[in-house]
């Protein structure tokens, strides 16, 4: 599957700071470098294609994107991988509502949500896999599992037996009352009758009429939602990868079973060294999300003359683990905002550019504390001073570490 064109990321002087982010696992601030010193890997789970990119999304890829940029700021090599669930039932239903080709609906919304990514100046994964392209590569992971004595049918279709790992519910924390809970809630079926438990996740869906299908070594059927992210990434970026990403909604179950799964393939622990989760944004009070239709998207946000650069800033403006709503002020202060930061770097001279490009690394590597940064740049721009180097530094410092272009 091929991502979106990349930006350039220009380099900042100055000394770089540790990144310090909150892991959900662990329940603390932990850092958050490259395993082996050099490279840093990271995996982002991805859209289903049934909707365009809502504000939601756009603040999880820019949280994550700035993690991106830290690190490569940090000097590390970054190997970034994104899947995208390009068949799955959310996707046929909407396809079946509107009259539209699941196929054809797919590549319409991946294609809005690269030209989406590419305004706001995301970094692209390096690995943008989709589930269609990586049928033979979850029957393995299947296979694997198999093998280790956690798979077994209810009526063709293949679970995934969580008795199997004993680290289970290590991701979450949660309780079981909880973890079944969420399990009905988000795309679960804890009620299905001949499961052995009621939290097994499927991980094979055989063949259904009317339905998509492919042949694989487990027969005709397509994967289950879990194990697609475990075997694209045991792929592409091996076991204890660096940080595992996505929103909070992801935690459990999605997050909990595709770990689990891959300990069990594999007989190693952990999944991630670190999962990082961005919280919700809503809408006039309540979650933003596709099956409320309370969606606010940046395709449209775009298409009435929202500069990208502004959307952006009103996301930073919202720390990424605390859910917030979105109104049309925070566009409106985040014009303002863009305004008053391109009338400062075009100034001839200005107050200590490095000092204020340290507030900006200090903020954003203390588990992306954006408003800071975003503050510490208000500061600068608000100061006088006759540093002429100072405006280019700050404009550089800004595209390189916030992904604001000015």
């Amino acid at each position: 599957m091929q991502a979106w064109t990349k930006p350039d990321i220009p380099v900042v002087p100055g000394p770089a700071r540790r990144l310090r982010l909150y892991d959900t696992a662990s329940r603390g601030l932990v850092e958050v470098q490259a395993g082996d010193g050099k490279t840093a890997r990271m995996y982002v789970c991805g859209i289903t294609p049934y909707d365009a990119t809502h504000m939601g999304h756009a603040a999880t890829y820019v949280t994550f994107d700035l993690i991106n940029r830290l690190w490569r700021d940090s000097g590390y090599d970054v190997v970034y991988t994104q899947n995208i669930t390009d068949v799955d039932d959310p996707l046929l239903e909407r396809a079946t509502e509107t009259g539209v080709e699941w196929t054809d609906l797919a590549a319409r919304e991946i294609q809005l949500f690269r030209d989406d990514m590419t305004a706001l100046r995301v970094i692209p994964p390096q690995h943008y896999i989709g589930v269609v392209e990586s049928i033979d590569l979850v029957a393995s992971a299947v296979e694997d599992l198999r093998r280790a004595g956690a798979v077994y049918s209810v009526d063709g279709d293949l679970y995934f037996a969580v008795k199997t790992d004993p680290a289970f519910g290590g991701v979450s924390g949660y309780d079981r009352a909880t973890m079944t809970e969420l399990f009905a809630e988000r795309g679960g079926d804890p009620e299905r009758e001949g499961k052995q438990d009621p939290l097994d996740s499927l991980l094979w869906r055989h063949e259904r009429p009317g339905e998509p299908a492919w042949d694989s070594a487990l027969g005709r059927g397509r994967p289950g939602w879990h194990v697609e992210c475990s075997a694209i990434a045991l792929e592409y970026l091996g076991m204890t990868f660096d940080v595992q990403g996505g929103g909070t909604d992801l935690i459990f179950p999605h997050h909990e079973m595709s770990a689990s799964g891959a300990q069990v393939a594999t007989g190693e622990h952990p999944f991630a060294r670190a999962y990082v989760h961005q919280a919700m944004v809503g809408l006039d009070g309540e979650k933003m999300s596709k099956s409320k239709g309370n969606l606010v998207l940046v395709s449209k946000e775009r298409l009435a003359g929202a500069d990208p650069m502004a959307i952006r800033l009103a996301l930073l403006t919202h720390h990424y683990r605390t859910d917030w709503f979105w109104t049309s002020a925070d566009l409106t202060d985040a014009r303002a905002r863009l305004d008053r930061w391109r009338a400062a770097v075009a100034r001839p001279s200005g107050p200590d550019g490095a000092a204020a490009v340290d507030a900006v690394r200090a903020a954003l590597t203390n588990d992306l504390d954006s408003l800071a940064a975003l503050q510490a740049v208000d500061a600068w721009a608000e100061t006088e001073g006759d540093d002429p180097e100072a405006p280019a530094l700050i404009a550089l410092a800004c595209d390189a570490l916030l992904g604001v272009k000015l």
